[in-house]
């Protein structure tokens, strides 16, 4: 299995969509396909120069935070790292308050003062987001104790990438968690690389689960971009939480298609990343994947697919004009969430 995992000529199949339910499967779709277009608008507004600051884009990971979000609450807590516009749209849909947040306009979601990386909407259940490496995953063990103090059902969520477990805190969160058998789930989207390095340059193996078995803490290793594994999976893991069994892991295999930062492939920067690799992860695309096996199922259409395309797009298209139009915030506003009005 592991060999096939992170070989990028493998998994190119449908997914397997046997006793789902229909409904949630279109809902499923429109909410990658939806999350995928916001990413590739503003990876095009980037490249124009029509966005100041670093844009991290996930695109083609969009199952993760997708299959994850299907089982989660409101008032779960969920913590983000410098690529989380998928885990903020998955739990909210709101693209308008992204585009708004990343052009800098008041109207988003940190008020313009956060970028692409500072997100927060708590009212839904994410806790925010920050561009230091593995800088929340001591928040959300901290958020999941918190919830058990309180003795609530709640659970925490700590979105992670590969690159992020190389950080001392992250081994301190496992063995904390552990001990005290914290409400929270740690997901590792593992896409190969940290910045431009391949992981085969960083660590001994590909596959990071053996830092949860060392800790004793019960992981799963899964396909990261079929969603419908996912889900199911983390259904059982996250019921498991909340049931007071302690932290769990789990780690999921995918690739981002643009580069670290920005529209770029990396291919030059890059070691180990090629067109002919990008070429290959891509026909793994987890969008595709559960599209055929709908149109396969004869649940879908390939001219249903085009007409929900162009409606998202145009849908986009009116929040992107609208978040480009809306002010920035005053410079009276410069000083008003740095310190505490008590």
């Amino acid at each position: 299995m592991l060999d096939k995992l992170f070989n990028p000529l493998e998994y190119h199949n449908p997914i397997s969509i046997e006793g789902q339910n229909i409904k949630n499967l279109k809902k499923i779709l429109n909410l990658m396909l939806t999350i995928r277009k916001t990413e590739q608008q503003l990876a095009m507004a980037k490249k124009n120069g029509l966005i100041g600051g670093p844009v991290h884009l996930g695109v083609g990971q969009e199952a993760i935070a997708v299959g994850i979000s299907q089982n989660l609450k409101k008032t779960d807590r969920v913590f983000g790292n410098h690529r989380s516009h998928s885990h903020l749209l998955a739990l909210n849909l709101d693209f308008y308050k992204l585009f708004a947040e990343v052009l800098g306009k008041e109207t988003g979601f940190s008020k313009g003062m956060g970028g692409s990386m500072h997100l927060i909407d708590q009212s839904n259940g994410f806790y925010g987001s920050t561009p230091i490496v593995a800088g929340t995953v001591p928040l959300t063990v901290g958020a999941a104790m918190a919830s058990k103090m309180q003795n609530l059902k709640d659970i925490a969520v700590s979105y992670i990438g590969d690159g992020a477990v190389e950080e001392g805190v992250v081994h301190e969160c496992f063995n904390l968690a552990k001990v005290f058998k914290a409400p929270v789930l740690f997901v590792i989207e593992n896409n190969l690389f940290a910045s431009h390095m391949h992981i085969s340059l960083r660590q001994p193996g590909e596959t990071v689960s053996r830092f949860a078995e060392a800790n004793h803490i019960p992981y799963k290793l899964l396909d990261g971009n079929d969603v419908v594994t996912i889900a199911q999976n983390s259904k059982e893991v996250i019921g498991n939480i909340r049931n007071g069994k302690g932290p769990a892991l789990l780690e999921l295999i995918t690739y981002r298609w643009y580069g670290h930062v920005d529209w770029r492939d990396d291919v030059d920067v890059g070691i180990k990343r090629s067109m002919e690799d990008i070429k290959n992860w891509k026909a793994r695309d987890p969008i595709l994947r559960l599209s055929q096996s709908m149109i396969n199922s004869k649940i879908w259409t390939k001219e249903e697919e085009q007409e929900l395309g162009e409606k998202i797009d145009n849908q986009i298209q009116i929040a992107w004009e609208k978040a480009m139009s809306d002010p920035y915030p005053s410079k009276n506003s410069i000083l008003e969430f740095l310190y505490s009005k008590n």
